[in-house]
Formats: structure tokens, sequence, C-alpha cells
């Protein structure tokens, strides 16, 4: 029989996390696989889950939390070598990478791809040493991951209701920037580290953006009066955020960016801290994720 970790965030705010393990055991035997769940109890546990599938040897892990936890796996999965394919489970606020994969939200619905999903290779970004599976970035989005990392309320409305705070506080930065042989400077309130093609919110942030192209994208926001804020998120919304003239969008495969003055970095939903400096490269076909065979 198939066997599977579940790896599942006991913290994450989905209010189907709890029936979680009731789902797995149904469809252990409709599908007639074998599992063992490990919950995850706090952001410092790789060495235990390494330890788990080290002891347990699962043909396939499946990771049920928000972009951190799968975050968490994917870093694990990357630096030990360990060539697992791993599928999203989502239960988080946002579930950015598993709606840039096509995994909906039904708990059920994604536990069926564990047999009928099909295997994708994608790419990875390193940035200042961590593992980015998704977005990452410093100035205005990561200034709103801070604020919500921060809160202990969870969900979308809890995002927008610090999105709103910091409309009011917007600041911009002087960037050095290097995206492979390009030299450029700008100003700009926000640079993006994009794997990914959009926020789980939905809203586009990288048009070109493929998960599995062996490049990763910069985008640069740069500083825009107020009254032109409803037409930016317009366009990221509806997939034309390249079409504005306060954005700009390189693709490379490395890239060196120094700020001004010290700004925050988060990755995936997690803040990082503050830093001038950032090193991202790609790290191409780096893990397996599955996948709906339909995308």
């Amino acid at each position: 029989m198939r066997k599977v970790l579940f790896v599942v965030n006991t913290r994450s705010g989905n209010r189907e996390g709890g029936q979680i393990e009731f789902f797995i055991s149904q469809e252990s035997r409709n599908q007639q696989f074998e599992y063992l769940i490990y919950r995850l109890q706090s952001k410092s546990e790789e060495k235990s889950i390494k330890k788990e599938i080290e002891e347990y040897s699962p043909d396939m892990i499946a990771v049920a939390g928000g972009d951190g936890t799968v975050n968490l796996l994917s870093k694990i999965l990357y630096t030990e070598s360990i060539n697992i394919p791993f599928l999203i489970i989502p239960l988080g606020s946002a579930n950015g990478m598993a709606k840039e994969l096509g995994i909906g939200n039904r708990i059920e619905n994604t536990l069926k791809l564990i047999t009928t999903g099909v295997y994708k290779k994608i790419d990875l970004i390193k940035i200042n040493g961590n593992i980015c599976i998704h977005l990452g970035d410093v100035g205005f989005n990561a200034s709103i991951v801070k604020r919500f990392d921060k809160d202990p309320n969870r969900g979308l409305w809890t995002y927008a209701r610090h999105l709103f705070k910091e409309l009011f506080l917007i600041n911009d930065h002087s960037f050095n920037i290097l995206a492979d042989d390009v030299q450029i400077r700008r100003k700009a309130v926000s640079i993006t580290f994009a794997n990914a093609s959009k926020y789980g919110t939905g809203a586009v942030i990288n048009p070109s953006g493929k998960i599995d192209d062996g490049l990763f994208e910069l985008i640069i926001i740069k500083p825009f009066p107020k009254i032109h804020l409803l037409s930016i998120t317009w366009k990221m919304f509806i997939g034309r955020l390249q079409t504005s003239e306060f954005a700009e969008v390189f693709s490379c495969k490395k890239a060196i960016v120094q700020a001004s003055k010290r700004t925050t970095l988060q990755i995936d939903g997690e803040v990082i801290g503050k830093t001038k400096d950032i090193k991202a490269e790609i790290l191409p076909r780096a893990i397996t994720v599955i996948v709906s065979p339909v995308q």
C-alpha cells in the first residue's frame, strides 16, 4: 500500500481544519493508502519532521497548512535532498501556493489527488539563504505581512484591515539592482521576488510568472499618487499589472538588491527581518509537487 505522511499545522485558521483527520481516515479506506499524521505545533520542528520522514519512509508527503507550512516542507525536502513528492492541502488564510497550483479549498477533493494527481517539478528561489516557494518581497506588502504576523486573528479580512492601515504609511526607498547583467537604480515602494504569479488574494503580481521555467521575476512598484491605487489594484486582479506606468518587471536567474535603508523582508508570508542587502537566485526544478491532472 502507498504510504502517506501527513504534516498537519494545528495552528492553521481554516475552519475545515478540525475535520481533516476524519477526511484522511475516510479517504485512506476509499483509496487504500496507509498513513501517519505528524501534528506540527511550532515553526521550529525541522529535525523532528526529518526524523519522521526517515523512520516512516513515505511514498508521499501531504502538508496541511498555509504558505508558511508549505515553505517549511519545501525547505526540508530541498536542503536534505529528499526526493519525495508532496501534496498541498490548503488550510491557511490565503493559500497562495495552493491557488497557484490550481488546488481547490475542499479537503476531501484535494485528498483525492493522492491517487489521481500528477507529479510536477517546480523551481524554488533562495533569498538571503532562505528557501522561497511562492513570493518574497520588501516594502509595502512586507510591512502588511509584519502587521498580520503580530495579529492573533487570521483570514483575508484581517489582512485587508492591515492593508488599509498601511496605505497611509507607504514609504519609498532607493534601490540599486543587479538582475543578471542588467544594472539599474530605482525608487520603489516595493520589490517582489516572484516564483509564482499571484498572491493568495488572487491579485496577479507577476503576470508572466511560471513556476517551472528556471527564472524568477523582480517586480518593481514605483512610487505612485494615491489616486492611482484603484487603477493599480484593478490591473493586478485582471492580470495586467505590466501595463501600469508604475510597474516594471525583470526576469532573471540571479539578483542583488541593495536598499538605501533597512527594510522588512518577508518570504512566503513569514517575516524574515529588516535588511539592506538581498541576494536571490533560482533553484531550477528543485522539488516535486502533486497537482490535478486537469490544469
